[in-house]
């Protein structure tokens, strides 16, 4: 058995080498990426990208990305598109095919077929002189010297490649297609991420409670208040308009100072100018107000009025943390 120190040196050497061999890959950028980048852009139909093998799977990793950012993307396995799937590419779409040898016997069957309905075809291949490579009309060149896997066999440093070309033809499309974050959260909806891109401010204040007191409101009833709200807090409001803030905190240093707060009032304890935000700003950039003052909670506004409470535990409730 390996100790842990031959281990570690397999990883970084298997890290360094694919870096090396990605890093290659920029030299190999040509004309045909440009061309082919600007075919899709300006195609009316989809792009369809097929393969075999572990270039299948690297074709389906694609597929979604040029998907999750206004490209759209269907994968066609090379062996099942010669068994009926190859009614799935319409007169306008695009093929790109993936391969690193370009001399499959699926690739060799598909291609002439691919070629016959006229469909432009982009291959991915780290063979420019493969059967692939002389049927595309364009290549996208993915060689790499040597696999990762010390026998030079599985699939390593190759589909890393292959993976990387495919994440330059996302980008640069993304780029033609001024794709914005606000693009970028109509396609991704759902969990932590769509959250970040598309949930305001007043998606959660406007579910809490909306503590307030005047500012001339006595401490018992203060206290009632940020109790009965159980946000730990108050906003200290007048004529509609913030003035100030009541915390819990606040509350626990008064009642280490004094003994008799029968004669206080709200506006002897709040804070004044407290942290706010915006109704209509996003929920991230509430956690990023909260982070850099070293709070939990936020004052919201909507025109200039009061409109509710932000929590940091509903930021993290919602998975924006």
């Amino acid at each position: 058995m390996k100790d842990k120190n031959s281990i570690i040196n397999i990883a970084r050497q298997t890290i360094e080498m694919e870096s090396k061999a990605i890093l290659n890959l920029s030299s190999l950028i040509t004309d045909d990426f440009a061309k082919a980048t600007q075919l899709i852009y300006k195609s009316k139909g989809r792009v369809i990208i097929t393969g075999i093998g572990k270039s299948a799977i690297i074709a389906n990793k694609i597929v979604a990305t040029l998907n999750s950012t206004g490209t759209p993307s269907i994968f066609m396995h090379a062996a099942d598109a010669i068994h009926g799937d190859l009614g799935l590419i319409l007169k306008d779409d695009v093929v790109i095919c993936i391969s690193k040898s370009g001399n499959t016997p699926e690739i060799k069957v598909l291609i002439p077929l691919i070629k016959s309905a006229k469909n432009k075809m982009i291959a991915i291949t780290g063979n420019t002189e493969s059967f692939l490579g002389q049927h595309a009309d364009f290549i996208l060149n993915a060689y790499v010297e040597k696999e990762a896997c010390p026998n030079n066999l599985a699939p390593t440093t190759s589909t890393t490649a292959q993976l990387v070309i495919g994440d330059a033809l996302a980008v640069c499309l993304l780029d033609l297609r001024g794709f914005s974050s606000n693009d970028f959260a109509k396609y991704h909806p759902g969990g932590a991420l769509g959250k970040k891109l598309y949930l305001r401010v007043q998606d959660i204040s406007s579910v809490n409670e909306k503590p307030k007191v005047s500012p001339t409101t006595n401490i018992k009833n203060v206290i009632v208040e940020i109790t009965e709200k159980m946000l730990g807090v108050t906003a200290v409001v007048e004529n509609d308009k913030i003035i100030g803030i009541i915390t819990d905190g606040d509350l626990r240093r008064m009642l280490s100072k004094v003994d008799d707060f029968s004669g206080l009032t709200a506006k002897d304890i709040m804070g004044a100018n407290p942290k706010r935000i915006d109704a209509e700003a996003m929920a991230v950039d509430a956690l990023e107000v909260m982070e850099a003052n070293d709070i939990s909670q936020l004052l919201v506004e909507e025109n200039g009025t009061y409109a509710g409470i932000v929590h940091l535990h509903d930021l993290i409730k919602e998975g924006i943390i």
